[in-house]
């Protein structure tokens, strides 16, 4: 589930001395497979390549490969300030540790009522202003004496060709598109009305949701913005998707940010995300993909206790598998056009996407490459040739955190050992 950036749903900054290893574009022969560079401090700080826009998700230096946002990053001791947003920039070879960028509400945020924000939290991704450079939208804590309705915590950090490099713009919800006195927060991007433009969907309040039609103007504002939206649920939830295959991307609603409940896709339409198709049963983590038995997206809705999958949405014919599911991700690993799933809540695993569906038979379990408490930062094609990449962080507490990037393989699903691997404290100043 998304509603959190992986890839969403970590950060930047310049040594510190944890196992770090990195590979990345250099020129020259490519390197063996899956062979890491390995060296004892963080990778040598390298500049943001220039790009020339592009139509890669999450590219935001536009230079053609898909780059990584990290929540979240060490600190130097426990209960320190949270450092900001880390951006690990990609290149031909995948992922570049030594690429990096520190994202920090000092430098980036803007301020409101003269006050810069304390909380700087990566929420979604995409281009929203349809220059060719992926935007990225961030989360803060503006002022608010707690009368009436709040103001809006959501900013905008737009790409160029060198990166996330200006100020934050705050995004522009017009009044007649608002509702309740709720924070206007969870946001979504999705081409929703199918007019080639990244929309966003934003929770209002009472089972109302926002939706502003893109694309959006520098200064943060839609194109344009009805009123609000019915709609099943409270908690709009990415990525948004094209689950039935129209032309227009649908929306995961939850009836509740947290725990296990229902859940409802919202499809897309000329007017926007305004029909509700399948519902789904109640569960902790919903994912999305083509794992096997339908011309439609299928889905995966996961709980302690099991995951239910719905196939062919909005049909949805019912199976289930004995795995529990409280984290729930999906991607193509073999590139045989069907998706694998991964579950990572109580042991990171993958099933293999097949023509009869899912099932527990066959699944894979990777083991990361240190101790400690496991989670999805992203599944997605890093490398650019057609299969999906695993990214997952490892982290001791709130000062010691390793990143790893399995790639995907043909044979399936993932390689053995990661290609990539480097801390977050890399992000944290030298001192």
């Amino acid at each position: 589930m998304r509603g959190r950036i992986r890839g969403t749903h970590t950060a930047t900054a310049l040594g510190c001395v944890l196992l770090l290893a990195a590979c990345g574009p250099t020129g020259g022969a490519a390197a063996p497979e899956h062979t890491p560079v390995r060296v004892a401090d963080a990778p040598a700080l390298l500049p943001v390549p220039h790009g020339k826009g592009s139509k890669v998700a999450d590219d935001f230096n536009g230079d053609g490969h898909r780059d990584l946002v990290i929540d979240d990053l060490v600190k130097e001791q426990s209960h320190a300030d949270d450092a900001g947003i880390g951006i690990v920039y990609g290149g031909a070879r995948g992922l570049t540790p030594g690429a990096r960028q520190l994202l920090d509400p000092r430098r980036q945020a803007a301020a409101t009522e003269g006050r810069l924000p304390a909380v700087f939290d990566a929420e979604e991704s995409c281009d929203l202003d349809k220059d060719g450079y992926t935007d990225l939208v961030v989360s803060t804590d503006p002022p608010y004496d707690g009368q009436g309705q709040p103001p809006v915590p959501l900013q905008i950090l737009f790409g160029s060709p060198t990166g996330l490099n200006g100020k934050g713009v705050r995004l522009v919800i017009p009044a007649q598109a608002r509702f309740g006195n709720d924070w206007p927060d969870q946001p979504v991007c999705g081409d929703f009305d199918g007019d080639g433009a990244q929309d966003l969907v934003v929770h209002a309040s009472n089972g109302e949701l926002s939706y502003l039609r893109g694309p959006f103007s520098r200064k943060g504002t839609p194109r344009a913005a009805g009123k609000p939206l019915a709609s099943p649920g409270n908690v709009p939830t990415g990525p948004a998707a094209d689950v039935n295959r129209d032309g227009y991307d649908d929306l995961l609603v939850r009836t509740a940010a947290d725990g296990a409940a229902p859940s409802a896709v919202v499809l897309g339409g000329p007017a926007g995300p305004t029909r509700t198709g399948a519902t789904l049963p109640a569960g902790v983590d919903v994912a999305f993909g083509r794992f096997g038995r339908g011309r439609a997206l299928d889905a995966a809705v996961g709980s302690m206790g099991g995951t239910s999958l719905r196939y062919d949405l909005p049909g949805a014919a019912r199976g289930t598998v004995a795995i529990p599911g409280s984290v729930l991700d999906a991607g193509d690993f073999d590139g045989d056009g069907l998706s694998e799933l991964v579950s990572s809540g109580t042991a990171l695993r993958v099933l293999r996407g097949r023509a009869a569906g899912l099932s527990a038979s066959g699944t894979v379990t990777v083991k990361p490459p240190t101790e400690g408490t496991t989670r999805v930062l992203a599944v997605a094609d890093f490398t650019g040739d057609g299969r999906a990449d695993l990214v997952v962080r490892t982290f001791r507490g709130e000062t010691r955190d390793t990143v790893a990037v399995y790639p995907g393989e043909k044979g399936g699903p993932v390689a053995d050992a990661p290609d990539v691997t480097f801390s977050t404290a890399a992000f944290l100043p030298r001192t």
